[in-house]
């Protein structure tokens, strides 16, 4: 509205099609999330892609799989960012050659930003803790609860857990109910999705805690695969080996269920939440 351009506002419509409409109605800037971009590149939607001159990733952690993909095949690289309902606003952000594939990005121009740990101190560059963001916009909750949970000090906590680098650049690690504790062991769910999605026969994944009873948690992952591929025990082997060799072993999915889609909110974002409930609804072994 400030610049006098024109928005093109679509509700529940499947990623291919928002692909589309968007080269039919000659949009400039798409915004969806990671999902939406991997789903329209399955579909074989690069072309309409490849004729924006913008993509902006938001809602969830762009996987850096998924920026490679995009750049890789249209040309563009996807901005990433991060913001919050409470800010109104993407905060933290990297645009072209300021993009380093996998980190969020730094302080968009008007905002502060700083890791914290769980007394409201900075930790040093590094080591992972939760973002506090402050800066021009923002909303607060009226007679609830939660504005004395994200308000703290002046700052706006997000639910993240984040690392910044000596560089300013901030690396997301997972949101703080995304963290699994298996056997004493610290688990970032993300990181364990991310390796997934570098294989060629994934298409999605989700990893989430499942309740066990000698380890109280362990890793559990939800996979879809390519239509041609298999859910099998030599599927899931391979995943776990590939896994094995890129992270550490602790981290290997104990449980691997192979479903044909995933639970997403109208914008986009895995529900995880859902398949926690599924996980623990579901045997362990």
């Amino acid at each position: 509205m400030r610049v006098g351009a024109s928005a093109l506002l679509l509700e529940k419509v499947p990623p291919p099609r928002l692909a589309d409409l968007a080269a039919e109605h000659s949009a400039t800037i798409l915004f969806t999330a990671p999902a939406g971009y991997r789903s329209m590149l399955a579909a074989g939607r690069a072309p309409q892609l490849a004729r924006l001159r913008r993509c902006v990733s938001a809602g969830e952690h762009l996987p850096r799989t998924v920026y490679e993909d995009v750049l890789r095949r249209t040309g563009i690289r996807v901005i990433d960012g991060i913001g919050s309902t409470e800010m109104v606003h993407i905060f933290i952000a990297s645009a072209d050659d300021d993009i380093r594939p996998g980190a969020t990005g730094r302080p968009v121009p008007g905002y502060q930003a700083a890791v914290l740990d769980e007394h409201g101190d900075p930790v040093p560059d590094g080591a992972a803790g939760r973002p506090a963001v402050r800066g021009p916009t923002g909303c607060r909750y009226l007679d609830d609860p939660r504005q004395s949970t994200y308000v703290r000090d002046g700052w706006n906590l997000t639910g993240d857990v984040f690392v910044r680098d000596a560089e300013g650049y901030y690396w997301f690690q997972a949101r703080h109910d995304d963290i699994i504790i298996s056997a004493g062991y610290k688990i970032a769910g993300p990181e364990v999705e991310e390796v997934l999605l570098t294989h060629a026969g994934v298409r999605e994944a989700a990893v989430v805690g499942a309740p066990d009873p000698v380890r109280g948690t362990v890793v559990k992952a939800f996979v879809v695969l390519d239509e041609a591929l298999s859910g099998d025990e030599r599927m899931a082997g391979e995943l776990r080996e590939l896994v094995r060799a890129t992270i550490a072993g602790y981290k290997c999915p104990r449980q691997i269920e192979f479903v044909s889609m995933l639970p997403h909110t109208s914008t986009g974002k895995v529900q995880r939440g859902v398949l926690r409930e599924l996980g623990t609804a579901l045997p362990t072994g």
